[in-house]
């Protein structure tokens, strides 16, 4: 018998050799690769009350480029952003109250909806005790665990009825940041050695303000809440067809409970191409600061763009993290938002001049595209992920917590998505088709096999 490394080096190569498809076929049956059309726009699979996101303008199969534009509920999320710091608050709670109910509370509806979610925060001691002993060093299986395991301690997780799925909405979105918090400093203690802090939710404390807290004590300023609220709210929902929203209501559609529905929304957020991007602008930033000696000299940071698109530079994947949309183009409104907060942290932080090198990578980003391309600059900006690490970083939250921040606001529109999926969408469960191109092949009897 074959020894074991040459059996699965054996297993390897056959599943490399069945696992290919010949690419043109793909331009022969027409196939909606990652369910775009060839235009590069998505395919229509659905239609939703919730979120609109709007990178341009398609007439007569023509797209033209415009500036970004995202709407919860109909209303813009500048007006929205404007509206709650114009007031001097902080926006998340009502920005979950409107993605759930389809308007803004009035003032009483807002004061007791948030003492309703603060009062939900607490966990269990025995809850706390079980996920202190999950074992990984990605926060985010850790999560999609914690909510599995809310399930089993849940004594109506059957019950489809609309307001126990409510409830159960509302509960996730409420424990979630806490939760996170949890399994971070688990995660710490286990893999860092460091000291297992724990401090209780503050009832008296909004959203980014408690979780702030849960990480630093006391040690915040207001400005760093006031960016944390904001981008909790400019994370909390993308429109249907982003990967984890999708993923969610994939798996509500087939009728399964809400803890299993948005444990696949986290496992899709995970993926290094969804929430975890703005870690690699974070490692993109620090290759960019070691191989560039003058960070204002535009001229040089543009050649080093250019390096990395070409893959001489960088991870050698040809990709400027950060740069780029799957619907946006000439602007991301969330990125322009978290813009105006970021340079106001960094000159606080005293790290302006690397705030400067962010804003000269945005701007000379569509020009290397470019060069690179041989062309004239390509129509390109900066999305949310592009500044969101940086913020996070001059708030001093860990980076294994950029993509647990991700989910923690995002939570909000996965279950307002969950609710409309289940309660009043097609009601059929999501089974789009795969042609098969193996072709048909004969059975063969073990003693003829080779």
């Amino acid at each position: 018998m074959q020894p074991l490394n040459e059996f699965m080096q054996k297993l390897e190569e056959i599943t490399v050799r069945a696992s290919q498809i010949d690419k043109q076929l793909f331009d022969t049956y027409n196939v909606k690769r990652g369910l775009r059309n060839q235009d590069g726009s998505g395919v229509l699979v659905g239609l939703t009350n919730i979120g609109d996101v709007v990178g341009y303008e398609k007439k007569d199969n023509v797209i033209t480029p415009c500036e970004g534009r995202l709407y919860y509920r109909g209303i813009s999320v500048e007006e929205l952003v404007h509206g709650f710091q114009k007031d001097k608050r902080h926006g998340f709670d009502e920005t979950v109250y409107l993605l759930m109910t389809g308007k803004l509370p009035g003032k009483e509806d807002l004061e007791m909806f948030s003492s309703y979610m603060a009062g939900h925060r607490d966990l269990p001691n025995s809850f706390v005790n079980l996920i202190l002993s999950f074992r990984g060093k990605n926060i985010m299986n850790m999560l999609a665990r914690s909510v599995l395991v809310m399930y089993t301690q849940d004594e109506d997780a059957e019950n489809y009825s609309h307001i126990n799925l409510l409830k159960q909405s509302l509960n996730l979105i409420a424990k979630f940041p806490v939760i996170a918090a949890y399994v971070y400093f688990g995660f710490r203690h286990t893999y860092q050695r460091k000291s297992l802090i724990f401090r209780h939710p503050d009832p008296a404390l909004s959203t980014a303000e408690n979780f702030l807290y849960m990480l630093k004590g006391e040690d915040y300023s207001k400005l760093e809440a006031d960016i944390l609220d904001l981008a909790l709210v400019l994370h909390a929902e993308h429109g249907g067809g982003n990967n984890s929203t999708f993923a969610t209501r994939v798996i509500s559609s087939a009728g399964t409970d809400t803890y299993s529905a948005i444990s696949a929304g986290l496992g899709s957020l995970k993926g290094f191409l969804h929430g975890g991007a703005n870690l690699q602008v974070e490692e993109m930033i620090r290759d960019i600061k070691k191989n560039v000696k003058d960070w204002s000299d535009k001229k040089e940071v543009l050649e080093y763009l250019q390096k990395i698109l070409k893959g001489e530079a960088g991870d050698g994947s040809g990709k400027l993290y950060g740069i780029g949309h799957a619907i946006y183009t000439l602007s991301d409104p969330r990125a322009i938002l978290l813009k105006d907060k970021a340079r106001e942290l960094a000159e606080s932080k005293g790290k302006a001049e690397e705030y400067n090198l962010y804003e000269a990578i945005e701007e000379l980003a569509p020009e290397a595209f470019g060069l690179f391309k041989g062309g004239n600059s390509k129509v390109v900006s900066a999305n949310v992920d592009f500044y969101s690490g940086f913020v996070y970083k001059c708030i001093d939250i860990p980076k294994e917590l950029f993509t647990p921040i991700f989910a923690i606001a995002r939570m909000a529109g996965w279950c307002a998505h969950r609710l409309e999926e289940v309660t009043f969408a097609s009601r059929r469960i999501i089974r789009p088709a795969y042609k098969n191109v193996f072709g048909r092949v004969d059975y063969k009897s073990l003693e003829e096999r080779k």
